[in-house]
């Protein structure tokens, strides 16, 4: 599992490289304001939708019931498995893009009801959202092919395959916008485009494989039919933090111009160390737990999850004490140049604080949702789920009335909108948007915390000795990096006003001293890579 979670961070490194020389290009060239904040929503509804069912439900309905075919019938049946699944999941999608496109204005005003859509900035989302929404037919069944290609531990393509969408992105808003009239609609062709290229850049793989698929409708197949019935609880369970994300999106839409772009760029810092490792464990994991319930060896399943666990607690304190005491010089080198300017860096740093609160949890839910759903129980995370939801939605509301109504700014925001209402003033007042990112981190400790009591009340996960130790060695080697970053930042302050050069040179000498300082720590204590395998 270590050998695989490697390949699968190494690629995902390149991936996360090129999606921040992307972002780098989003704020270099478009900044922060109305334009980029429809983009962000026209994108964010189909790339949340693909969240929640090809990579969220989906997969974690699909990856466990492909194992077992892969353990108890042979080839034939798993191909007929492939295509069908292939052939329903197809027939939904394009009649929910041709609905989708149909309804474009309906869906904006459900999922940014703050935008005026006889307004620019709702007629750009709702334009966009024509062009981008048929991404999601693209990049799902690119995720079907990228879960087939998992199940066969070949983890190295489907890695990879974002990388794509992030060059098409740059080249979209380097080539393509400014030769358009309206710059911004440039990002929702690459996103297209985009998509095709996802998909087929996979599909070679498959066909080594013999599991191209050629597809069929298949609602009658038995093996579907599972897959069907597991999703409907994963729908809501896999993708906690995405459709927190989604809600507090929805809510950012009434904030300050600028306020969905800055936890655009807010949640894409967290989604570095997310992706290159909380979604490799959890990537490489899920087969694991699934193989290991389909052989009923139970002692296996607890080692495995037991495994995870400490290699997320391993990387997700410090990137999550690194993230918030770097979180201006991390927005300021890499963020503002151009039309980003340095109010941009300190509205987006402060909301990256917030939610890197919670970076730990992420992470943790990475390795807990799939010991559920590799034993198909599908019902346990939604239990969690509903109540990290309903925490998002009272704290973000509760923040922002405590906010507007407790606070000095709050109380200039009311005055100077006079009798005009809360949604005027909400719009008046700079930093709002830090409750809704710091809603979102508490969220997602509610749901890591429930998964795990669930899974230590049933008796699936056994803790493994030795976590007294494991404790303080990581909390010796914290303590050490957050000495040494924070002297570093105290000796180098003022981020904003340095040229790009010397903020990434120094930015390279915090971030390496940090990481230096705690890996040796680490050695110290008697920690070797030879114990990640354990």
């Amino acid at each position: 599992m270590l050998r695989s979670t490697a390949v699968f961070s190494a690629m995902t490194f390149v991936s996360r490289i090129s999606g921040l020389v992307r972002d780098q290009v989003y704020a270099a060239v478009f900044g922060a304001g109305p334009a980029m904040d429809a983009f962000v929503v026209a994108f964010r509804i189909p790339n949340f939708l693909r969240r929640l069912s090809a990579e969220g439900s989906f997969s974690m309905a699909f990856v466990p019931v492909l194992a077992e075919y892969r353990e108890k019938h042979d080839h034939a049946a798993v191909k007929a498995l492939v295509d069908r699944v292939a052939g329903t999941l197809l027939a939904v999608l394009l009649v929910l893009t041709a609905l989708a496109v149909l309804a474009a204005p309906a869906v904006v005003r459900v999922f940014a009801p703050g935008f005026d859509l006889d307004g620019e900035q709702g007629r750009l989302t709702v334009d966009m959202l024509r062009i981008t929404f048929p991404y999601l037919l693209f990049i799902s069944m690119a995720s079907l092919a990228g879960g087939i290609l998992n199940s066969y531990r070949r983890f190295a393509v489907p890695a990879l395959s974002p990388v794509l969408l992030n060059l098409a992105m740059i080249a979209a808003a380097l080539a393509l916008a400014p030769r358009m009239q309206q710059p911004i609609m440039a990002l929702a062709w690459g996103v297209l485009a985009a998509g095709i290229l996802q998909l087929g850049f996979q599909l070679p793989s498959l066909a080594r494989l013999g599991l191209l698929p050629r597809p069929r409708w298949g609602a009658a197949h038995a093996g579907v039919r599972r897959i069907m019935r597991l999703m409907v609880p994963t729908l809501f369970g896999s993708s906690v933090a995405q459709l927190n994300l989604l809600l507090n999106t929805v809510l950012a839409s009434f904030l300050i111009g600028g306020s969905v772009t800055w936890l655009y760029f807010s949640d894409r810092l967290l989604e570095f160390p997310l992706g290159m490792f909380g979604v490799a464990i959890g990537t490489v994991i899920l087969p694991h737990l699934s193989g290991r319930h389909a052989a009923t060896d139970p002692d296996g399943f607890s080692r495995a999850l037991d495994w995870g666990l400490r290699l997320c607690l391993l990387i997700g304190v410090p990137a999550c004490l690194g993230l918030m005491l770097c979180a201006e010089a991390l927005v300021a080198t890499l963020f503002q140049h151009g039309r980003f300017d340095a109010r941009d860096t300190q509205m987006a740093g402060w909301s990256v604080v917030a939610l890197s609160v919670a970076l730990p949890a992420f992470l943790l839910v990475k390795v807990l949702a799939p010991a559920f759903y590799a034993r198909q129980d599908t019902r346990t995370p939604v239990k969690a789920a509903v109540a990290a939801v309903a925490v998002n939605v009272v704290l973000s509301l509760g923040l922002l009335a405590a906010l507007l109504y407790l606070s000095d700014a709050g109380a200039a925001a009311r005055a100077l909108t006079g009798d005009a209402g809360p949604r005027a003033a909400l719009a008046e007042l700079p930093g709002a948007h830090v409750c809704l990112a710091l809603a979102i981190a508490l969220a997602g400790w509610t749901n890591a915390l429930q998964l795990w009591w669930f899974l230590r009340r049933a008796g699936v996960y056994q803790r493994q000795p030795g976590w007294l130790r494991f404790a303080r060695q990581l909390l010796l080697a914290s303590l050490a990096m957050v000495a040494v970053v924070g002297a570093l930042l105290w000796a180098w302050p003022g981020w904003t006003g340095w040229h790009w050069t010397e903020r990434a040179w120094k930015l390279a000498v915090v971030v390496g001293s940090g990481g230096a300082v705690y890996a040796a720590m680490l050695w110290l204590q008697g920690i070797r890579p030879r114990d990640l395998r354990a």
